[in-house]
């Protein structure tokens, strides 16, 4: 069987053959299946990671490039990335701190390409710090 091609297409039905598998007595078969499924996944909640991370930088980048046109949507946006953020490495553990910083360089930059296309313009932002993302307070002031 092609489980690498299956764990990439179809999680619920990869697990359904393991399941036919280990019925069926071919435990070893199964386990290769099994081992298959659980990277498909990884790559899965990695992925969704990266793409809230690229989110949520770009509305930072562009909070900080364009304080002309700042509003709640992108105030809202980043709050929700976080909050996304966080769900994921709540439910995915070995999501850590560490593995944020590995995909950071690449996110920062799609993030500060997407802003660009985004405003069209340029962004002055060289980079972003983990209190820049994570910890800053990004929001508007009630009108008096």
């Amino acid at each position: 069987m092609q489980w690498d091609e299956l764990a990439a297409t179809s999680h619920h039905q990869t697990a359904v053959a393991i399941r036919d598998h280990l019925a069926e007595g071919h435990v070893e078969e199964a386990s290769i299946g099994l081992e298959e499924l659980i990277e498909a996944l990884s790559r899965s909640e990695k992925r969704a990671l990266r793409s809230q991370l690229v989110r949520l930088m770009t509305h930072v980048i562009k909070w900080k490039s364009r304080p002309d046109a700042r509003s709640r949507s992108w105030a809202l946006t980043i709050w929700n990335a976080r909050n996304e953020i966080a769900d994921i490495r709540e439910e995915t553990p070995s999501l850590s701190r560490d593995v944020v910083l590995e995909m950071w360089d690449t996110c920062f930059r799609r993030a500060r390409e997407g802003a660009e296309q985004e405003t069209g313009s340029s962004c002055d932002v060289g980079r972003l710090t983990w209190e820049d993302v994570f910890d800053a307070s990004y929001s508007i002031p009630e009108a008096s």
